[in-house]
């Protein structure tokens, strides 16, 4: 039914690693002040507003986190 290709969708040469900044662009997506944890933050505290306004701000803030 479903067939996954494990291929990029840009084809990258990488000549010269850097660990330093892989770290630090990683703790940017994923790491407690990253992307991630913000979206979630905004999308759990909505659920908290008193009234429909403050939840769909919350609620649009938190998805344009997630947008790529």
């Amino acid at each position: 039914m479903w067939t996954y290709n494990k291929v990029l969708e840009y084809p990258i040469n990488i000549k010269c690693s850097n660990p330093t900044l892989a770290k630090f662009i990683i703790s940017q997506y994923g790491g407690p002040d990253g992307e991630l944890g913000a979206s979630l933050r905004y999308l759990s505290q909505r659920f908290n507003m008193p009234d429909q306004k403050s939840k769909a701000i919350l609620n649009d803030i938190g998805t344009e986190e997630l947008a790529p």
